[in-house]
């Protein structure tokens, strides 16, 4: 029998994900057993399974739900009413910020994502189609408003992830990482800026 998934987690769920995650953090990835989570639980393996059908998938619902709120943040930030080129700033901002302040504060969990993008896994795939969406989303209202005078949706679109890429791709922070926080948040601003003013006036 399939057990149905629920809109937030069971406190079970939740106490087994806060374990696992405090194992990655300790042991590493790699070394993370079902056995182990489920004894500091107090539980069988067996009982673990029937919320996670493996440590694949228990590592991948880390990664998810980490993610979460910044997803849910950048759906706010879409459907609010500010202009399209403010939504689009406070959105790329917004995943650069949560991404470095994971990368330097929960760097075991942060490499949950990298592993889980460099394998192509659902709880990656799914994030960066997520907001990828949110983003394409305020693109096109940009486009539509007349905000953005830059009329072609994919071209624009296109501009602001090249633009983006090193600020806001985790592999690409990883690789940053002994670099400046601040210092980087603030190369990344200035990019910002010169993309929004080419979606703006259309020159590019």
């Amino acid at each position: 029998m399939i057990r149905p998934r629920l809109s937030a987690p069971e406190p079970v769920e939740s106490r087994i994900l806060a374990l696992a995650a405090d194992h990655v953090r300790r042991f590493g990835a790699a070394r993370v057993t079902v056995v182990g989570v489920a004894a500091d639980a107090g539980m069988t393996h067996a009982n673990v399974y029937r919320y996670f059908p493996s440590k694949a998938a228990l590592l991948e619902e880390i990664t998810a739900a980490w993610l979460r709120p910044l997803e849910a943040k950048l759906r706010e930030a879409a459907d609010g009413a500010d202009p399209a080129y403010d939504k689009l700033e406070r959105m790329l901002l917004a995943v650069h910020r949560a991404y470095r302040e994971k990368l330097d504060d929960d760097p075991a969990v942060f490499d949950l994502l990298i592993d889980s993008l460099s394998k192509e896994r659902p709880a990656a795939r799914k994030h960066r189609a997520r907001v990828q969406s949110e983003m394409q989303r305020v693109v096109e209202e940009g486009v539509a408003s007349g905000a953005f005078a830059m009329a072609d949706r994919r071209r624009a679109l296109a501009l602001v992830f090249d633009a983006s890429h090193r600020f806001i791709h985790p592999l690409a922070m990883r690789l940053d990482r002994a670099a400046s926080a601040p210092a980087l948040a603030q190369r990344f601003e200035r990019i910002l800026s010169m993309t929004l003013r080419a979606l703006r006036t259309g020159r590019a």
